[in-house]
């Protein structure tokens, strides 16, 4: 077995192709750990001892479905909302202690009306922000997405538009949401859009029950009638979520 001595108390020894380091040279870096922000508001992200690195992904909140028409002559549906953007960012945070992490809350469905069901509300804005220490970066934002019209009145509805990232080092636009066409209930509106974590809700067809919420940035479903009557109330859009993994 050949054998590499680098020093009095360090040595690299070679078997069979295999190179074994001592303990004194393997390095102590690596993925260590991660917080998990997912509660719409404001909390502190705290750096963990040891931590010099951190990876940050930053979501905002899914757009509300939207609302239908009160006495649904015609079975009219609501669009779904658009899903949150996404930045993604490597930050040294050697010197900064702790980041104030904003959470946007998802956009509520649209309600019923009489002519169009009204749209629903666009989603919260999601950050992350250097709060104390000495370093600096620029504040991290995912815009929400937009709320899905509400249906009636005989025209397509358009769904909600995409929230951006921004001041990542990758920022992802989330996806916009799809309409929903009023061919006299007999389709369902399209899929509502998920977010990078995906979380979409789910849109039900003519006579279901009520659409589902999103989660993790993800778009709410369009509320749909049936003849006569309305079907439910729209789909919540998700809260936003952003992610800390921390690094030595």
């Amino acid at each position: 077995m050949a054998e590499l001595i680098l020093g009095s108390t360090t040595a690299i020894s070679e078997s069979g192709g295999t190179l074994t380091l001592p303990t004194a040279m393997v390095g102590t870096g690596g993925l260590r750990s991660q917080q998990v922000f997912t509660s719409a508001g404001t909390s502190t992200w705290t750096k963990p001892s040891g931590i010099t690195t951190i990876k940050v992904y930053v979501t905002g909140a899914g757009g509300g479905g939207g609302g239908t028409r009160t006495n649904n002559i015609a079975g009219y549906h609501g669009a779904t909302g658009g899903a949150g953007g996404t930045a993604i960012k490597i930050l040294d945070v050697t010197d900064i202690t702790t980041c104030t992490v904003t959470i946007g809350a998802g956009g509520a469905g649209g309600t019923h009306a009489s002519g169009l069901g009204n749209t629903g509300a666009a989603g919260g804005t999601s950050s992350f922000a250097k709060l104390a220490g000495t370093g600096s970066f620029t504040t991290i934002t995912a815009t929400g997405g937009g709320g899905g019209q509400g249906g009636g009145g005989g025209a397509n509805r358009q769904g909600g538009d995409g929230g951006d990232g921004s001041n990542g080092d990758i920022n992802l636009s989330g996806n916009a949401g799809g309409g929903a066409c009023d061919l006299n209930g007999n389709i369902s509106s399209n899929t509502p859009p998920g977010s990078f974590w995906g979380g979409a809700g789910l849109s039900e067809g003519y006579g279901a029950a009520s659409p589902t919420n999103g989660a993790h940035g993800g778009a709410g479903g369009g509320a749909h009638g049936s003849y006569g009557s309305t079907v439910g109330g729209a789909g919540v859009g998700g809260a936003g979520i952003v992610v800390v993994e921390e690094y030595s």
